[in-house]
């Protein structure tokens, strides 16, 4: 049959240019999708011979084969595969868009011809990635069970040439006319042995079937009886560039944990050990299989934006993406691992993932199995868990701002807070503060700051540790948020210490009688204080939750605290602005002075000082800032050398 010429259809010459410069952002992966295609083409052929034994040749060892010919810049690959027949081949290589393989799925589930094969190659255009690095592209094949061969051969301008040719057996020969190095724009030297190798191995290093190259190999220099060395010599062998065998398809009992450590520090590039590994098989309406690994140790990024986040992707052992982070929630970043998909839809370019049901389905399956190995290694290894949440705790709270009521509640049962029950390093589980509730008890009692330190002196803990309860202490940034967020644990609201009306009844705030004696008589001299601070603060009260302290600054339920204030502002955002009211201990000896001094002149003016100083003195209890230390600091020394006695 003569040589005939013809057009590309579905105007593929702008579709060419589309995916060249738009669609890969890697040209390496036209490596990819030619290997791709040839195991999917030995696929198809195993396949149909199950029903057609007239089809089998007797091949035991079906492979990849990768040539390259440095001088004349060509890179051949080829398969033993089921090859094309003319029609195929100008049917699914002349029409982008259309796909050989996702027609032969169709065809084979609608024939009911038995168990669907492994193939990846669901869209038409990964052929075309090869233009991206050769002027011009030949293909040599030749159908199963047909006599004859096709020669198919294009420069990728709008056409191609298909001729009738010789071909001894089956299977599918492309060749690559490469185009001119140039680094800058990504075009490698792809004739180069070091370059295909890489690119194997990152890529295919997971396909089924062998992928041999041949290559020289240096023989060693031999010496004779007489003493004398020959000259060595250059052999040429093949060489299987790739594993074959996934760690993840493999049994589990197959692996050890050596192979884990290992796999783990080639996916992660960290060589600390992981904490633990686990495995995710996901059935049914898609298969998939999953994985995953928990750090030992916290990355140094892990709260940096730059942080590089997601599982490597696989669909049929051929690599896809190295940072999904579609598969895995923004708050379990730090979990490595792969993903292998069974039947994933991708869209023209498998750099690009849709969005869809599979995705959104595999990543519930691993974000529950994550927290169920969580869940029982806190159970079974309390101090291993404890190490593990010392650096990544911060994380896992960030997943109460994020998750579902049912992913809220597996959280917080992996919560592990320190609190005023024990001293600094010991920590307690919600649960265990729940068992250690007093009688009568209705909420959770924590309070934030920016240290345990700060947090154990805040004035705010007294009438607290003084009644016997207990307080969580929530030192890190994140907890300034989701107490607030979660609203309760086990029909318990969390309450902060540092809002509201404590109002707890105990002996430490006095008889009711007592105290209403009190708001009585230092009613007007609440007010007062109140004028001199009516730009920082709400109201001035006498407080029920201070012993021992002058004063404390106190939200309404509900307030963001001061320090999430703080942090809005630190990212730009318009913080709204908010007062509170300023609590003062009511048996503080220096109130009864204050008073003193209103009795006698409601118009002192070291009314106002001592306001000032107050409200300074309970910012700084809790670990804040002042407006203005400067005149903070004049007025300080003001009333001090007033105060000090120098006769």
């Amino acid at each position: 049959m003569t040589m005939e010429k013809y057009e590309f259809q579905a105007e593929v010459q702008k579709l060419l240019d589309l995916m060249v410069h738009s669609i890969y952002s890697n040209k390496d992966v036209f490596l990819r999708e030619l290997i791709s295609n040839a195991s999917d083409a030995i696929d198809k052929l195993r396949f149909l011979e199950l029903t057609q034994p007239e089809l089998r040749t007797g091949t035991q060892d079906p492979g990849i084969r990768i040539e390259r010919n440095e001088a004349a810049r060509t890179l051949t690959i080829s398969d033993d595969g089921i090859g094309m027949s003319r029609d195929e081949l100008v049917s699914n290589i002349g029409t982008i868009a259309r796909s050989g393989t996702k027609a032969f799925i169709e065809s084979a589930k609608l024939g009911k011809e038995g168990p669907t094969p492994d193939l990846i190659g669901q869209f038409g255009v990964g052929f075309y990635s090869a233009f991206m690095v050769a002027d011009e592209i030949t293909i040599s094949t030749r159908k199963a069970g047909e006599p004859s061969a096709t020669l198919w051969k294009s420069v990728g301008e709008g056409s191609y040439t298909v001729e009738e040719s010789h071909r001894p057996a089956h299977g599918t020969t492309i060749t690559l006319k490469l185009k001119p190095v140039d680094d800058e724009n990504g075009l490698h030297d792809y004739a180069d042995e070091r370059v295909i190798r890489g690119i194997v191995k990152k890529y295919s290093d997971f396909v089924s079937y062998p992928i041999r190259m041949p290559v020289w190999r240096e023989e060693k220099a031999k010496v004779g009886s007489e003493g004398e060395a020959s000259t060595g010599t250059r052999v040429l062998e093949d060489v299987v560039l790739n594993s074959q065998k996934a760690i993840w398809a493999r049994a589990k009992d197959d692996v050890t944990e050596t192979e884990y450590t290992e796999f783990y520090h080639h996916i992660s590039h960290d060589w600390a050990p992981p904490l633990v590994n686990l495995r995710v098989k996901m059935e049914g309406t898609f298969e998939a299989t999953a994985l995953l690994f928990v750090p030992s140790e916290a990355p140094f990024d892990l709260f940096h934006r730059e942080m590089k986040r997601g599982i490597q992707l696989y669909v049929k052992r051929v690599f896809v993406m190295d940072e999904c982070k579609d598969l895995i929630p923004d708050w379990l970043r730090f979990v490595r691992g792969v993903v292998d998909a069974e039947d994933l839809s991708l869209n023209v370019s498998r750099e690009i993932l849709q969005k869809n049901r599979q995705i959104q389905a595999i990543r519930k399956q691993i974000t529950r199995r994550v927290l169920e190995t969580l869940t029982e290694l806190l159970e079974k290894d309390r101090e291993k868990y404890g190490k593990f949440f010392l650096q990544f705790g911060p994380a896992l709270k960030e997943g109460l701002l994020a998750s579902d009521s049912r992913e809220q509640d597996k959280l917080l049962e992996l919560l592990l807070l320190e609190s005023s029950h024990a001293a600094a390093g010991t920590t307690t589980t919600l649960a265990e503060y729940l068992g250690r509730m007093k009688e009568g008890q209705k909420s959770i009692y924590y309070l934030t700051g920016p240290s345990r330190e700060i947090i154990e002196s805040s004035p705010h803990l007294e009438a607290f540790k003084s009644e016997g309860y207990e307080v969580l202490y929530l030192p890190h940034a994140i907890d300034e948020m989701w107490p607030g967020r979660v609203a309760e644990y086990k029909d318990k609201p969390f309450m902060s210490v540092a809002q509201g009306r404590a109002e707890l009844g105990g002996a430490a705030s006095g008889s009711a009688l007592e105290r209403a004696e009190r708001e009585t008589k230092l009613h007007d001299l609440m007010s007062c204080l109140r004028v001199h601070l009516q730009d920082e603060v709400s109201e001035v009260r006498l407080s029920d939750r201070l012993t021992a302290s002058l004063a404390c600054l106190v939200g309404e339920a509900g307030d963001l605290s001061p320090r999430l204030l703080k942090m809005l502002e630190q990212m730009g955002q318009q913080a709204p602005k908010t007062k509170r009211a300023l609590e003062l201990n009511p048996t503080h000896p220096l109130l009864d002075k204050l008073d003193a001094i209103f009795a006698k002149d409601q118009k002192d003016p070291r009314l106002g000082s001592y306001a000032k100083l107050i409200y300074a003195q309970a910012v700084l209890a809790e670990g804040g800032q002042i407006a203005d230390p400067a005149s903070f600091g004049r007025l300080l020394s003001d009333v001090m050398v007033k105060a000090v006695d120098v006769a």
